[in-house]
């Protein structure tokens, strides 16, 4: 009978839509009265929430409105997204309380602190930070935020009155402005007056590459952690502004589930987190399940999710001392669809997620004193058990890197410092300048530790999201996890990475370090210029001066530009990209000399990536942002549609990213006779599957065929996923002499890997520069079938094609634009896969 009334009660709601009855009643609490001076949403944005979506725009709008007029509520502009939207913040509380807010703040700060324990927390606002639709196909987060925005500000007597007093709200009406957008336009732009329920009508099937992500196709939701977006920047900012109690993110998961809160499946939760986060989390949760059982609606807890990666929005705040709850309610796609649960509207997601808004307000006001305290013992208990030593982390040959790794460190509040002075540990140099130290004995010490980790052991083998992302690894330095506090230095401060003295005029040459992360960039531009550079085949050296394999030399003589043009060029370009150019005035050096053939002539690259239907938008996206954000190199999207019609002749380079499925035969037909010609065709992951297919690579593949035994009905599910690779890292040894190994100043480079694409070594072996040793493992899951057959195999292969070259790489040297250390694995290949 229950499930019949639902179904009823959502056709009904359906044609209230269509009828343009929907009301507000429909959503909101009517045991109290509304304030008439606030305005309704629909007043400002011209429909009621649930007729259609709304676009950023106008939910910026509404929310500018709400601020306007009411004294409970001030806004913060934090900054923009890449498409020039802004990234608002509510801070919603009573009157009094806003106009006290940052004494409220800083007393909340207190908490942290080593005397938290004079604070009066019976008298304290809790704090909680609310955000919505971080996937911006998933709007009924923020769709519900217009609902609860006005709620805050309209409704009237002792209740909410009290709620306020006792509370502060900071209320993030849309994580991801741009993939809400995108995705508003689309749902939009193919409702139909009468609206057509079919899930296989086209209003329920968006085109590549949907709303889930931000404008370079990344799922935010997963960078928490490495805050490599500016909309995560923003977001992290204000979480440490402020440390709420509670965060929680509002997401949407298929059309068939019903809705979710947490806590997740208890054996996947991080081990670093605390089990009275896990008993705090399963109490808010009674405040929900009572909530949704008053309206009606279905769900379900402790089921699919979990609360492993620290990287995502509702387990990043307990790493943090707060309480962080994942909702996953069921999308509707569109405005309304056929279900197993019956008709899906998009008014009846929207409640839902509006419920859960006000349930989690409900929960932390009756559980305020508990989660302050909770908080304010975190912080202690995380300083008492921090022990006096240091982690040191560096690269003499590359201090870009490290730098980069400082400033997500700075990002999350941790201290870091300089290094003293030079020294050494377990074989590794560290020096003053390239090096810096994180202090154990410091509040962000148990980030620290989630952030430095090595992991191989779990109690689970599924994982919802990676199992390892130990940073630094992930940017290839080196690191001491047990040196001694004492070699640190002054505390930094600042992002900034020092500039490299300016080289010295020559009228010979200059030459680059290829070592530098930013070494591409430079060269790009030299290139661009129109100057001459050659690439170093092998060492040399000027005097104590050493420069390895990859060194770029740019001659002065027989150039577009005068002796000063290219001395000035260079000057600004070292202080602009931060890498060391050093000027030159003899070709006599040391090892080859700057004559030699041994320099090979560089020529611009023109690069080209497939992109659209069938391609992971997520892996394409992560090397246009690369291209376009870190290399400031300019990278034509070629679009899978277009892929038959295109003239690739004018491309030096194509990547082909993982696919879902294939291409069109005549693609590969025609990628075949451009790498013929002299193209170089740069593929990744599941594309070396399909290119093996189309019979344009012949390579040995690996396989493992694990048979399930003693496995039950019940279990297969858990069976299949243990054999997957869901995210972890590797070690492979590199030949540094091979130009794919350009750059590097070490034999061995950790490696992510999220595939089971197990490439056979070759015989010879100079034709395996990058390989995975016997005992590969660094951190993270993979089962020990997966690990026996990926031990001995290799990460990356060259095929030769005609004039041209296949370069196959099995893992992703880009992983969610913070795998800094293999970026120029992929930029060896762009420059220099003609010498391979």
């Amino acid at each position: 009978m229950k499930k019949l009334f639902l179904c009823c009660l959502l056709i009904s709601f359906l044609s209230h839509s269509q009828n343009d009855s929907l009301s507000l009643k429909y959503y909101l609490p009517q045991d109290i009265s509304y304030n008439q001076n606030i305005p309704t949403p629909q007043e400002v944005i011209g429909f009621i929430p649930g007729e259609w979506h709304v676009s950023h725009d106008r939910l910026v709008q509404y929310m500018r409105k709400l601020a306007e007029v009411s004294p409970r509520i001030s806004l913060e502009e934090r900054g923009f997204t890449y498409e020039g939207r802004p990234l608002i913040l509510l801070r919603i509380s009573s009157e009094e309380n806003i106009q006290n807010l940052e004494n409220i703040r800083q007393e909340h700060l207190q908490l942290l602190e080593t005397q938290s324990n004079q604070n009066d927390t019976e008298n304290m606002p809790v704090v909680i930070n609310q955000g919505f639709s971080i996937h911006g196909n998933e709007p009924s987060g923020s769709n519900a935020a217009l609902l609860y925005a006005y709620y805050l500000a309209a409704a009237q007597g002792p209740a909410i009155e009290e709620k306020l007093k006792n509370t502060i709200i900071l209320l993030d009406p849309s994580f991801n402005p741009d993939g809400l957008q995108r995705f508003a336009y689309w749902a939009n732009t193919n409702k139909s007056s009468n609206i057509n329920t079919d899930p296989q009508d086209r209003e329920y099937d968006e085109i590549w590459p949907g709303g889930r992500t931000n404008h370079y196709w990344f799922d935010m939701n997963r960078d928490w952690l490495p805050v490599q977006l500016p909309e995560s920047q923003a977001r992290i900012e204000t979480f440490h502004k402020w440390y709420p109690n509670i965060l929680t993110d509002h997401h949407e998961m298929g059309s068939n589930s019903t809705f979710f809160f947490q806590p997740g499946i208890p054996s996947r939760t991080h081990p670093l987190t605390p089990q009275l986060n896990q008993d705090l989390t399963k109490e808010i949760g009674t405040y929900h399940a009572k909530a949704f059982d008053k309206i009606g609606s279905l769900y379900f807890t402790e089921e699919n999710y979990d609360d492993f990666y620290y990287g995502k929005g509702s387990t990043f705040p307990d790493i943090n001392g707060s309480i962080g709850i994942l909702f996953e309610q069921a999308s509707s796609r569109g405005h309304a669809q056929e279900t197993d649960n019956g008709v899906l509207t998009f008014p009846f997601t929207i409640r839902n997620q509006f419920t859960a808004a006000l349930s989690t307000l409900e929960a932390a006001t009756k559980m305020r004193s508990k989660l302050l305290n909770y908080q304010r013992d975190f912080y202690r208990e995380s300083r008492k058990s921090a022990g006096n030593g240091a982690y040191v982390f560096g690269s003499s040959s590359d201090p870009a890197r490290a730098w980069e790794l400082v400033k997500i460190m700075r990002r999350h509040q941790i201290q870091v410092h300089e290094l003293k002075e030079d020294f050494s540990s377990n074989g590794k140099k560290f020096e003053k300048g390239t090096a810096f130290v994180i202090p154990k004995n410091q509040r962000q010490q148990r980030l620290v530790t989630a952030m430095f980790e090595k992991r191989t052991s779990f109690q689970d083998s599924l994982f919802y999201d990676i199992s390892a992302w130990t940073f630094p690894l992930a940017f290839n330095l080196d690191y001491e996890e047990n040196a001694s506090a004492s070699v640190a230095g002054k505390e930094i401060s600042n992002f900034e990475m020092p500039s490299p003295s300016a080289p010295e005029k020559s009228s010979y040459a200059y030459l680059l370090d290829w070592n530098n992360y930013y070494a591409p960039k430079a060269l790009n531009q030299i290139l661009a210029k129109g100057l001459r550079a050659k690439v170093a085949m092998q060492p040399f050296r000027f005097g104590a001066s050493e420069f390895t394999y990859g060194s770029i030399m740019i001659p002065v003589v027989n150039q577009q530009l005068t002796p000063s043009e290219i001395h000035e060029f260079l000057v600004k370009l070292s202080e602009e990209t931060k890498v060391q150019i050093t000027g030159v005035n003899t070709g006599m050096s040391g090892g080859i000399n700057l004559g030699s053939g041994e320099f090979r002539p560089l020529q611009a690259q023109k690069v080209a990536l497939v992109v659209g239907e069938g391609i992971s938008s997520y892996d394409a996206g992560e090397i246009w942002h690369l291209f376009d954000q870190r290399y400031n190199m300019k990278i034509t999207k070629l679009d899978t549609r277009n892929l038959n019609r295109a003239n690739l002749a004018n491309y030096t380079d194509i990547i082909l990213p993982p696919l879902w499925g294939g291409l069109e035969e005549n693609v590969a037909k025609k990628l075949d006779e451009w790498t013929k010609n002299g193209g170089t065709l740069i593929a990744y992951g599941r594309a070396i599957n399909w290119l093996q297919r189309q019979k344009l690579v012949d390579i040995k593949l690996k396989s493992t065929n694990v048979p399930a035994k003693n496995i039950s009905f019940e279990q297969r599910g858990d069976f299949r996923g243990a054999q997957v690779i869901g995210g972890a890292i590797f070690e492979a040894r590199l030949d540094r002499s091979h130009p794919i190994g350009f750059g590097y100043s070490g034999d061995r480079i950790p490696l992510f890997r999220d595939n089971t694409i197990f490439m056979e070594a070759e015989e010879e072996s100079y034709n395996n520069p990058l390989k995975y040793t016997e005992n590969p493992l660094l951190s993270g899951y993979i089962s020990k079938p997966n690990l026996e057959a990926l031990a001995g195999t290799v990460p990356f292969k060259k095929i030769g094609n005609g004039r041209g070259e296949i370069l196959l790489f099995t893992d992703d040297t880009n992983f969610r634009a913070f795998w800094f250390g293999t970026n120029k694995l992929l930029m060896n290949a762009i420059f220099f896969g003609q010498e391979m």
